[in-house]
């Protein structure tokens, strides 16, 4: 939280990360709905660089303890693949 106006590196990291998530989601949107498959192409590529960008936060993030992961239970994993893989 921001003392007095001042935002910390985490917040603006944060805030950044969120925005992009946010970004991503409405340009996903608009690629699914382009009329033409010029604009679709050329929104597509817009989307693949905002994730970049998605991505980058979070490493730079992550790196610093801020976005912390588990790493997956592998028999959890196991059951997930199962049912997201048809089986295979």
């Amino acid at each position: 939280m921001p003392v007095n106006g001042n935002f910390s590196d985490k917040d603006r990291l944060a805030d950044a990360l969120n925005t992009q998530k946010y970004v991503t989601g409405h340009y996903n949107e608009f690629a699914c709905e382009a009329a033409t498959p010029e604009v679709r192409a050329c929104v597509m590529n817009i989307l693949c660089e905002e994730h970049q960008m998605q991505q980058a936060l979070f490493d730079e993030m992550h790196s610093r303890g801020w976005y912390p992961t588990e790493c997956a239970d592998e028999q959890k994993l196991q059951q997930a693949k199962s049912q997201f893989c048809c089986g295979q």
